[in-house]
């Protein structure tokens, strides 16, 4: 491990409200933190919204500096990645944000039901090919386990320039019956598909990884939708209708 990648392992565990759990404490146990975002880390009664693989932290960042009435949890694995979202919180002093260092698979041991409003998913790992759907994170495995924390018909966002991941979402909301707010195969060209509702300076927050897909030409997919926690989610027939 490189020097500046120790330095910043160091530093992320000094930065307030990043909590970085053993993997063997919270694979089979809840963790201390579950239903006490609101009393005891943020101290309000704000809506809690999750940023799912928010790699360095660029958009849970930009929620949170622009949205204070909000608060914002970035999660991912990659503690080196996340220390530049958790050091610009820190720098900006931003009480309303947070960062979670764990696997996705085990996000239910840190929150608990209806504790969380809303997800934001912004240029995750498409993993391409049929085989591996599963690992999405948009994929019924990942949405049912969403189901048990996420308040009911809360609202899902997913930002990509993958075209497979986009349209296996796509189909899985219209399969579901899941009611769909915005979608667009194109989110920086006009406005088509896009909500009135949502706030365009939301959707301009750009990551790193967005502004080198666009400078590389590939369009933005932005699908909004909500998940209603009452049917589980099941996989999209191939006769899925496309809308």
């Amino acid at each position: 491990m490189g020097k500046h990648k120790l330095a910043r392992w160091t530093e992320l565990g000094s930065f307030d409200k990043v909590f970085q759990p053993k993997i063997s404490d919270i694979s089979s146990n809840d963790h201390a933190v579950k239903g006490k975002w609101k009393t005891e880390i943020f101290k309000n009664d704000n809506p809690v919204i999750l940023e799912l693989g928010c790699g360095k932290g660029e958009y849970s960042v930009g929620l949170a500096t622009r949205f204070p009435e909000n608060n914002y949890i970035g999660i991912d694995i990659k503690g080196a990645r996340m220390w530049r979202g958790a050091k610009t919180a820190d720098e900006r002093k931003l009480p309303n944000i947070a960062f979670l260092r764990t696997r996705i698979e085990f996000i239910n041991s840190f929150f608990t039901e209806n504790e969380v409003d809303e997800i934001w998913i912004t240029f995750t790992d498409p993993h391409s090919g049929p085989k591996n759907s599963n690992k999405r994170l948009t994929s019924p495995w990942f949405l049912n386990i969403y189901r048990n924390f996420l308040k009911h018909n809360g609202l899902v966002h997913l930002k990509t320039d993958n075209n497979e991941l986009y349209s296996f979402t796509k189909n899985i909301v219209i399969f579901n019956n899941l009611e769909t707010i915005s979608a667009t195969d194109d989110l920086h060209e006009g406005d088509s598909g896009i909500n009135k509702n949502i706030p365009h300076d939301i959707l301009s927050i750009r990551t790193h990884y967005e502004t080198l897909f666009m400078n590389k030409g590939h369009k933005i997919n932005f699908i909004s939708f909500r998940l209603n926690k009452e049917n589980v989610i099941k996989n999209a027939s191939t006769k899925a209708k496309k809308e």
